[in-house]
């Protein structure tokens, strides 16, 4: 199986990726790039839940943010690459990827996000490898075995741990769960949904075109709550909106596509699962949100059934 996120074939292009991972000429250590990626990536969780606790509605962040990220990534793809163009028997796969691992992520996530701290949101978001492998199977990319299920079931007993583990009125609401959990699965969905397509095209290109079809979604679905959102808002959840559209978003997948390329899936998705960890840490550490000893316990639950089942890694970027 070619993995998602690689695709064969590509020529050594320069640009922005490649000034990003280069230093005065010498190249940056690829352990260093996937740190950095992760960091930013984590660090979202706390951005996007300040963002939205301080003035912006959810479906204001999420067009907002998309608006701007695709400004920018489809800007890199073009220099990258020179062109976006797809053929015409790719759009309707492009429309439904766009649907379910953008537009229907993104609400997802704002309004988990929105409903719930930032560090169980980001704690259950350990979820997608679990998610990846349950719809390689549906679409027939692998075949997962007794030993997959049962991981499943750990895994999402470790779910429930988080979501209960607080105790009394600081339990994780249960739509927050859910949405956190529609999050994770429906980004895994649109990993494996895209495998196809990476046998025409580049990544950059797949993500440019989705996020052009995404955003318009978002766009059109959030225009009540862009009518009457309020403006003044202060710096820093202006700040929380740009982080999430420019840093984690169009820098963070920049520079992911680039550095797997250079190291492989494998290698990377060590890297990826310190993603949900270091995202509540973040959220403790910035928002002094808490987590009790029980839901730290639903993490490693989460982390122990992705052990058990030994799935294949994810190699495309968050889309939260």
């Amino acid at each position: 199986m070619r993995a998602p996120g690689v695709r064969e074939g590509l020529p050594r292009r320069r640009g922005l990726p490649g000034v990003l991972a280069r230093r005065r000429g010498v190249p940056v250590s690829a352990d260093l790039l996937l740190l950095a990626i992760v960091v930013l990536w984590a660090f979202n969780f706390t951005a996007v839940r300040y963002a939205l606790t301080h003035g912006f509605k959810p479906l204001t962040y999420a067009p907002l943010r998309w608006v701007i990220a695709t400004l920018a990534f489809s800007a890199a793809t073009w220099r990258l690459e020179g062109s976006l163009r797809v053929a015409r028997r790719d759009w309707p796969m492009l429309f439904v990827l766009a649907v379910i691992g953008l537009w229907v992520n993104q609400i997802g996530f704002s309004y988990s996000i929105h409903l719930a701290n930032a560090a169980p949101v980001a704690l259950l978001f350990g979820t997608l490898p679990v998610f990846v492998a349950v719809f390689s199977q549906l679409r027939g990319l692998e075949r997962l075995h007794a030993r997959e299920w049962a991981a499943l079931v750990v895994a999402f007993v470790g779910v429930a741990l988080i979501a209960v583990g607080a105790g009394g009125k600081e339990s994780v609401p249960a739509d927050g769960v859910v949405l956190a959990i529609l999050t994770a699965a429906t980004f895994a969905a649109y990993s494996v949904g895209s495998v196809p397509l990476m046998r025409r095209y580049s990544p950059y290109r797949i993500s440019a075109m989705t996020a052009m079809i995404g955003t318009v979604l978002l766009a059109a679905t959030g225009s009540w709550q862009l009518a009457g959102q309020d403006w003044n808002l202060s710096a820093l959840a202006w700040g929380g909106l740009l982080y999430g559209a420019l840093a984690a978003t169009a820098v963070g997948n920049l520079l992911w596509f680039k550095v797997i390329g250079r190291v492989g899936p494998g290698r990377a998705a060590l890297y990826l699962n310190l993603q949900p960890l270091l995202g509540a840490v973040f959220a403790v550490i910035i928002l002094s949100e808490s987590l009790k000893p029980l839901q730290i316990g639903g993490a490693a639950v989460i982390f122990g059934g992705i052990a058990l089942a030994k799935v294949r890694p994810i190699v495309a970027p968050p889309a939260e």
